[in-house]
């Protein structure tokens, strides 16, 4: 691990075993990690990969790009496989890794599968000719995601919370999103909040309660 460079943005991305640098292109640092061939920090690219993600930073077609030898490119996509089975192998559920997961080949599908497989079972995987340990990778991934005496759970917690902010951002403005959770959480509103929700925010949460529009959307999305 010779680049202080790419170890300060691979801190700033969740890899937290790192020192702080300012916030840099995800899908160069994610490239930039592929060609490291530093296995340590191939063991954390789940970490890196589930982090862009989640905030929306990751486009694998532009880490794709960066990358210039086709030797690469082969590593990037077995590291994703990887990743993405080991999301699997933990019971985590993102949206996009479901995306990332169709968008593969069939071939790297395949290989998804067969580290799933080992993965559940505790066994060595081969990912890009290097051997990687089941329980090091569930190990590393788990604690960039714990603080203090939190467990995996918590992080689970935390995702929800985000994936609901997410789901509010894409319904309510700015300010109408904060009088809603100001309501949920119980705390007091002004007279000309409680006047603006009941005007405006009330409307639409009476037409997301609607149990007739909750299935009609979810059978759009199916």
């Amino acid at each position: 691990m010779k680049d202080n460079s790419l170890l300060k943005r691979l801190r700033s991305l969740g890899f937290s075993l790192f020192e702080t640098g300012e916030t840099e292109d995800v899908n160069l640092t994610l490239a930039d990690v592929v060609k490291s061939k530093d296995l340590r920090l191939w063991e954390g690219f789940p970490v890196v990969l589930a982090t862009s993600a989640e905030n929306g930073h990751f486009d694998y077609t532009k880490t794709v790009d960066c990358l210039k030898r086709e030797s690469d490119k082969l590593i990037l996509a077995s590291l994703t496989a990887m990743s993405l089975a080991l999301y699997k192998a933990l019971n985590l559920k993102f949206l996009w890794a479901d995306t990332l997961a169709r968008s593969l080949n069939v071939d790297r599908r395949k290989e998804l599968e067969a580290y799933f497989n080992l993965l559940k079972k505790g066994q060595d995987l081969k990912v890009a000719g290097r051997s990687m340990s089941s329980e090091r990778l569930k190990s590393v991934f788990n604690s960039y995601f714990k603080k203090a005496d939190q467990n995996l759970n918590d992080y689970l917690c935390a995702k929800e919370e985000l994936g609901l902010e997410y789901a509010l951002s894409q319904v309510f403005p700015p300010k109408q999103k904060e009088l809603f959770l100001k309501k949920l959480k119980g705390e007091a509103l002004t007279k000309t909040e409680k006047e603006y929700f009941s005007r405006t925010v009330k409307k639409k949460v009476h037409a997301l309660a609607n149990a007739d529009l909750h299935r009609l959307s979810r059978r759009l999305l199916e």
